[in-house]
């Protein structure tokens, strides 16, 4: 699968940026105040957490009505808390610069196991899944880990990718992979899924905070995927549509009531499907959680049967 990464270099410049800005602040405010310079530098790292901060608050007043367990104001600064430590490790870690660290896993040693399929959500790339990709390859299963380009089109044009991905496995181990997916990476899964028609192709759909029925931050993004994210979408209600007629994989879908980022929770949630409830873990510590970690390990031993109709 390929390597290259837009976004990693994206978030490189950003990544500059930041450091840019903090270190001209300090070397301005320095000489006439010590304290002005540092609280200024700490004001400038502080951004993307007073964000995330932003994110929980709307968490709180969107979910009205909805039927997902009310976080506690306990679980929501431990969501933040979490979500703060995994902010600096994902995305000025991993994403920008550890997304070619760890190659996909095809190796003969995997033939006849089932194999799995990573696909990361908006505004990421393979890096994301370092530690899963670790894992497989100590547990001698065969991975592949795409990279969902172009960043900001529309979720139907990575289908080829996904495609290409599941062949590749397929092929290697004789046996369907299971599909992990992360926020809307499992909505490009359907949308693979649609093009295909061929359920069996997979051995399981696992589904991390993902926005099935959209999310109410949609409303705010301008580019074609975040459009598609829209509660209530065109796109949305026509894969809904299409799904209707065709049988589909057995599914199981993570949800959180302190995800930041999918809003209400239950949007994360298929009708059909096995809906797994997370307490108190924000979107991106989701991927990592141990529960879903070791369920989805689980899978590849003994895949639930029994495809939803």
């Amino acid at each position: 699968m390929e390597l290259t990464s837009r976004l990693a270099w994206l978030l490189r410049a950003v990544c500059a940026a930041q450091a840019l800005a903090i270190a001209g602040w300090i070397a301005w405010r320095w000489t006439a105040s010590p304290v002005q310079a540092l609280a200024g530098a700490a004001l400038i790292a502080a951004i993307a957490p007073c964000m995330l901060a932003i994110e929980f608050l709307l968490l709180f007043w969107v979910r009205k009505g909805d039927p997902t367990p009310r976080a506690t104001i306990g679980e929501l600064l431990r969501a933040w808390a979490g979500e703060t430590a995994d902010l600096a490790q994902v995305f000025y870690g991993r994403l920008p610069f550890g997304s070619r660290t760890i190659p996909d896993h095809l190796d003969p040693s995997c033939v006849g196991r089932t194999g799995v399929v990573l696909i990361h959500g908006f505004v990421a790339n393979r890096g994301l899944w370092n530690p899963w990709m670790q894992q497989m390859r100590q547990q001698r299963r065969a991975c592949v880990a795409v990279n969902l380009e172009p960043v900001f089109g529309s979720i139907d044009d990575y289908a080829p990718i996904i495609e290409a991905a599941v062949r590749q496995v397929a092929q290697l181990t004789g046996r369907p992979p299971v599909l992990v997916c992360h926020s809307m990476g499992g909505l490009a899964a359907r949308a693979w899924l649609r093009t295909t028609h061929g359920p069996r192709r997979i051995a399981h759909l696992v589904t991390i905070g993902s926005p099935h029925r959209g999310t109410w931050l949609g409303r705010f993004s301008s580019t074609p995927n975040g459009r598609q994210m829209r509660q209530q979408s065109a796109w949305l209600a026509d894969l809904e549509r299409v799904e209707a007629g065709l049988p589909l994989p057995p599914c199981t879908c993570w949800y959180s009531n302190c995800d930041n980022i999918v809003m209400p929770p239950s949007t994360a949630t298929l009708p059909a499907a096995r809906n797994r409830l997370l307490r108190g873990v924000a979107h991106v510590a989701m991927a990592f959680d141990p529960r879903v970690v070791e369920e989805t390990f689980g899978l590849l031993e003994s895949p639930l049967p029994g495809a939803r109709k």
